[in-house]
């Protein structure tokens, strides 16, 4: 069984988290883009095992209750010692008709559900207790995640700033109530902008942020407040999306992902700009991708997740790929990456 590099985190001196450094993401797990068996699920998350991941996040979204009922089956031959957990609220999964569930074309064989977003306080403990049901685990989740608490997900600043105002009256107590409780540990957001992470931040005593896709080798616009930030108040980072959605994995390819749809074209020719400065030091996109948020302190875990085997291989290769410094110097150089971008040395953590 392999040994992961582990990072610890300990913001209220009770002691804290202790993160493997890869992480693992189970929306794939929860039929994303396309449908696997249980048995290939198991199978999946046994290899991430296997590799000294010790790390899960998962959420009601991903697969409609697929993923965190597979996880818990898996977690459950396992000491509860041995793991940290995460999950997220802000929806409620309602019974509907197959034509009107959530999710038709991106999640796959899944349950007849269709999400309801409830950011209130009852909202929220429903939401908990639901994904408690779904784990089956006697002690459940170590951190708990408010869930796409943003435009992206919400369209509008309207519609967002009603689900904000809703989450701040409400299901903000409902999550520091369990927090106090120690029925959880931490508390945080599982956001796709930065600068809502940063907005709860200002306005609430959050933990930690599960951010998606914005620090990654493509952004890195996190660094002008939020990421200052969170090292000031000891928040910690989790990096999701390290690929932004698979263009950091692919290249610039034909149909590439950026976002979970097709990738723009300046998006694709900045991706095949820095893919040029990777090869001229024979170093494959991916693995300076999945290398590269490592460098910053704030960054506890970073979770690709995978929905193969042969996924979860390649991220622990990548992880363990010497990057040399001269390729990040060249992308500095040539305003690919931002120049206060912590890399190699000039960070704590990481390597070159």
């Amino acid at each position: 069984m392999a040994e992961m590099k582990r990072r610890h985190w300990n913001r209220r001196d009770d002691g804290g988290l202790t993160f493997t450094e890869l992480g693992f993401g189970t929306a794939p797990v929860g039929n994303l883009y396309r449908a696997i068996t249980d048995e290939e699920a198991a199978a999946v998350l046994d290899a991430a095992w296997q590799y000294g991941i010790r790390y899960f996040d998962t959420a009601p979204l991903y697969g409609l209750g697929v993923a965190e009922r597979r996880v818990g089956r898996f977690l459950a031959r396992k000491r509860r010692e041995d793991f940290v957990l995460s999950t997220k609220v802000g929806r409620i999964m309602k019974v509907c008709r197959p034509e009107e569930r959530t999710g038709i074309g991106k999640f796959f064989d899944t349950p007849s559900r269709r999400e309801v977003f409830d950011y209130s306080y009852d909202g929220v403990m429903r939401a908990f207790e639901a994904s408690f049901e779904r784990t089956g685990l006697e002690r459940c989740f170590d951190i708990l995640f408010v869930h796409d608490l943003d435009v992206f997900t919400h369209g509008t600043r309207e519609a967002c700033d009603h689900h904000f105002a809703q989450f701040m009256s409400g299901g903000y107590q409902a999550m520091a109530s369990l927090r106090d409780q120690g029925v959880v540990k931490a508390i945080g957001g599982g956001i796709n902008e930065w600068e809502m992470c940063q907005t709860l931040a200002e306005r609430g005593d959050f933990d930690l942020f599960l951010l998606a896709g914005r620090y990654t080798l493509l952004e890195q616009e996190a660094l002008k407040s939020f990421l200052p930030m969170c090292e000031a108040r000891k928040i910690g980072i989790v990096l999701g999306g390290p690929y932004n959605s698979g263009i950091l994995a692919t290249g610039p390819i034909a149909g590439a992902q950026y976002n979970y749809s097709d990738a723009p074209s300046e998006v694709l020719d900045k991706v095949r700009r820095i893919e040029q400065v990777c090869l001229k030091h024979n170093v494959a996109l991916s693995d300076a991708a999945l290398n590269f948020p490592f460098y910053h302190p704030a960054v506890v875990s970073v979770i690709p997740g995978g929905q193969t085997i042969d996924q979860v291989a390649s991220n622990d290769r990548a992880r363990n790929t010497p990057i040399p410094r001269e390729l990040w110097e060249d992308l500095k150089s040539l305003g690919l990456i931002r120049v206060d971008a912590p890399v190699c040395e000039e960070s704590s953590h990481g390597k070159c």
